[in-house]
């Protein structure tokens, strides 16, 4: 299933977060059985990995007609901020998908976090968790090696999104984005303890065109996020794309986040156009080249 051919514009709505297998931990699904489950029920899915890259995944499975791209964490384990890492992953998501590649900065940050998910790392090596990266240097600054990626980032089919970076990282890689004029960047799950940012914080970072907000459902089942803040970013931003953060398995799987995010949309009295809109013609806009 490619983008030119159909593809992700005609599927009924677009998660440009879920966790396969194999990854840090162990996961509900594989890249092709998670894109299945997409299938059936008529969406698109973006997977992703705290160990690198799910391009070659991703194109494996479109090989089979499965509705699915590709992203890169670039956490240390993965070869961090080494624009190379990049590229590969690009040529390994190949042409056929139409749509970019998502560039994750990295989501082991070392910051001080517990998290309240049941977890169990995928393999001994993991025991002791990945080296820690950060996209500033010790005076709070963005690394070179940092705008030197998001630089290199301009010409690429990707968007980059800002990772698990704090508050402050968060508005110093909007600044740069729009200073170099990156396309795409997305501000991941900025709701998380490790940003920390609300519906109020974000409405005053996201008036530049190319700056998209997502907002993922795992945020708010895990508590994180008050149901105040969650409806007030569904309804209130602009360019928001809603997606899951899901794949673990203590978390509800793909039908069950369906259905709860439906409930979800009505409680907060949206509209058709504005669902539409948050899981689909954003994620879309967003994707597209």
């Amino acid at each position: 299933m490619t983008a030119a051919d159909g593809g992700a514009r005609t599927v009924r709505f677009i998660d440009v977060h879920y966790h396969c297998g194999p990854d840090a931990y162990v996961r509900r699904r594989t890249a092709t059985t998670a894109a299945a489950a997409y299938a059936a029920h008529g969406g698109w899915v973006v997977l992703k990995n705290h160990l690198g890259s799910t391009a070659a995944q991703a194109w494996e499975a479109r090989q089979q007609g499965l509705p699915v791209s590709g992203s890169v964490v670039l956490n240390d384990l993965a070869g961090g901020f080494d624009p190379r890492a990049v590229e590969q992953a690009v040529v390994q998501h190949g042409e056929d998908s139409g749509l970019r590649l998502i560039v994750h900065l990295p989501t082991v940050t070392g910051r001080a976090h517990r998290s309240r998910l049941t977890r169990t790392p995928s393999h001994p090596l993991l025991a002791d968790g990945q080296r820690p990266l950060t996209v500033t240097d010790d005076s709070g600054r963005l690394r070179p090696d940092v705008r030197e990626l998001l630089r290199a980032a301009r010409d690429l089919p990707v968007v980059v999104s800002t990772g698990h970076a704090d508050g402050h990282e968060v508005r110093l890689l909007i600044e740069e984005a729009v200073r170099l004029d990156l396309p795409r960047l997305m501000l991941n799950q900025p709701a998380n303890p490790m940003t920390g940012l609300t519906c109020k914080d974000l409405a005053d970072l996201v008036g530049a065109e190319q700056v998209f907000t997502e907002q993922t459902a795992l945020t708010h089942l895990l508590g994180y996020q008050p149901w105040s803040d969650l409806a007030d970013v569904l309804t209130l931003l602009p360019r928001v794309v809603y997606s899951s953060d899901l794949g673990q398995p203590s978390q509800p799987d793909i039908s069950d986040w369906l259905t709860r995010s439906a409930e979800w949309f009505d409680r907060a009295g949206l509209t058709p156009r504005r669902v539409r809109e948050i899981t689909r013609d954003a994620p879309l806009a967003m994707l597209s080249l």
